[in-house]
């Protein structure tokens, strides 16, 4: 008998998975709050323990906010050594908290980072796998395509690596969203544009040296530069979140 997976949440990403999942030749339950959604070919489950009984692996692909009343829902049909995988986005003490939950049905729990857009990629997406159902998770999926990473055998630790990484590249969007916000004011929204994009182009690990070692260093001047750049933005009508948390962060390493 092939591969039986129950997907959880038939949104953007539960849908791709599903859809990859079959084309693979996996027989696939899905479950979804809202009657429209579903995929062709799946089977289509009145409620998610419905979906998850009987499968060798339970993909959660929901809202982080319902994760842990999935499990909850989940866990009366679980089964010893099923893999019961949480690929929603949450603080690792979430994580940590369904890996609890779980527990006493002795599934496998897997805490599983996406680690880039779904779309375009579906189960292909690279992913993070820990907890004490990451191998198992990696053994079902791997021979399918999916490229997994295990970091680790406790809850949590994958989706730390992806928070991190997270505060930085959120964090660069917000900063370029609100330095081209000020420039489009200035009439200079082309010439920043273009000096973002080349300063990317040409990052490297000595960048990263450099702005940790250069804002300690220079942490005051900095400082107060960048309370220019707030009062900049403020003049001409843009709200200077990023360039005052940039300041208070500097702050802090004024010695």
């Amino acid at each position: 008998m092939g591969l039986r997976v129950a997907v959880l949440g038939l949104g953007e990403a539960g849908s791709l998975f599903a859809r990859d999942l079959l084309a693979q030749g996996a027989e696939v339950a899905g479950y979804d709050p809202v009657p429209e959604k579903g995929v062709p070919g799946l089977l289509r489950a009145g409620s998610e323990a419905e979906a998850a009984a009987g499968s060798d692996l339970v993909l959660s692909v929901n809202w982080a906010r319902v994760a842990l009343e999935v499990a909850e829902r989940v866990a009366p049909v679980l089964r010893p050594g099923q893999v019961y995988a949480d690929l929603n986005t949450a603080s690792p003490a979430l994580k940590e908290r369904i890996a609890r939950c779980l527990a006493p049905t002795g599934a496998l729990f897997a805490d599983v980072a996406l680690m880039s857009p779904v779309p375009g990629r579906g189960l292909r997406t690279p992913a993070l796998a820990a907890g004490p159902g990451a191998e198992a998770y990696r053994a079902l999926l791997a021979p399918l395509g999916a490229p997994v990473r295990v970091v680790g055998e406790e809850p949590g630790a994958a989706q730390a690596r992806k928070l991190l990484r997270s505060v930085f590249f959120k964090g660069l969007a917000a900063a370029v969203g609100e330095a081209l916000e000020g420039a489009q004011r200035l009439g200079l929204e082309e010439e920043i544009r273009k000096e973002i994009a080349q300063s990317l182009k040409e990052a490297d690990e000595g960048l990263v040296e450099r702005l940790v070692e250069g804002s300690r260093k220079h942490a005051q001047r900095r400082y107060e530069e960048m309370l220019a750049a707030a009062e900049l933005l403020e003049g001409v009508g843009v709200e200077p979140l990023l360039a005052r948390a940039t300041a208070a962060w500097l702050r802090g390493l004024v010695k």
